[in-house]
């Protein structure tokens, strides 16, 4: 038998831990050969070697995407090593802060920018010619039910990623003659980034999950892995310019998302 994804060349953003491993893995389990990019030697190696143990060809790439040059390098390597890209997928993301609009900084939404917006346009543009000289490819941006529904206390994350489904449309359409397919994921999972929200905020963590339509966050591998896998295979084929929430149902009706915040900033 044959996997979905035999012969193409996948690179992962921020595929060190959580929804990016998860995907990295799942691709590798149908026949990818995956480029981990990632800014984190030690995650980003140790998602190479799981990815190997399952049969699969993989490479990793030191990556911070919010340098330019390190995000068009990622390409470049998986281009190099592998000789093209069929498969992008944006993912990446760290450094948000919870806040009110009043407390954000200057450098807190360029940051947001950066991660979700300019690292993504970065990869996607330089992903462009190569996919273009294959006959196409599938680009998979990773978005936020938080930009969607304007959750409180992360104005930085939401602008980031609602930007970046903007720039996904955007470019459907433009490289949608190229058979070049864009499209969004708004995931809710157990990664690393909500476990972690969830340790500095146990109670809205807990409420959040026990809510959710389903009675639980997705499992980065199987629930959003499965997704990406759909949008990266031939299956999906006729598919572009779409947001696909792979939330269990969360965002039919919204979900609570209320931290509790003092009305004046923290002393740092």
């Amino acid at each position: 038998m044959h996997g979905r994804l035999d012969g193409r060349v996948a690179v992962v953003t921020g595929a060190g831990t959580g929804i990016g491993a998860g995907i990295a893995r799942r691709f590798a389990r149908e026949g990818a050969r995956v480029v981990v990019a990632e800014r984190n030697t030690e995650t980003g190696t140790r998602t190479v070697a799981e990815v190997e143990a399952l049969g699969a060809e993989a490479l990793f790439v030191a990556t911070d995407v919010t340098v330019r040059d390190q995000a068009v390098g990622c390409i470049e390597a998986a281009v190099g090593h592998y000789g093209g890209v069929d498969i992008l997928v944006n993912n990446a993301w760290g450094g948000g802060r919870i806040g009110r609009i009043e407390w954000k900084t200057d450098e807190l939404l360029q940051h947001g920018l950066d991660m979700a917006y300019y690292a993504a346009f970065w990869t996607m543009t330089a992903a462009l010619p190569h996919m273009r000289a294959r006959g196409g490819g599938s680009i998979i941006n990773v978005c936020s039910l938080n930009g969607v529904n304007a959750h409180m206390y992360t104005l930085e994350y939401n602008a980031g990623k609602e930007a970046l489904r903007t720039l996904t449309r955007t470019a459907a359409v433009e490289w949608g003659p190229h058979q070049i397919r864009c499209n969004v994921i708004c995931p809710a999972a157990r990664s690393d980034a909500f476990l972690a929200f969830a340790a500095a905020n146990p109670e809205q963590a807990a409420h959040a999950e026990a809510n959710n339509v389903m009675g639980r966050m997705g499992d980065p591998e199987e629930d959003i892995g499965g997704v990406a896998l759909f949008l990266a295979s031939d299956d999906a084929r006729y598919v572009n310019g779409n947001t696909i929430f792979a939330d269990g149902g969360g965002h039919v009706n919204g979900v609570s998302w209320r931290p509790n915040l003092p009305e004046e900033p923290p002393v740092r």
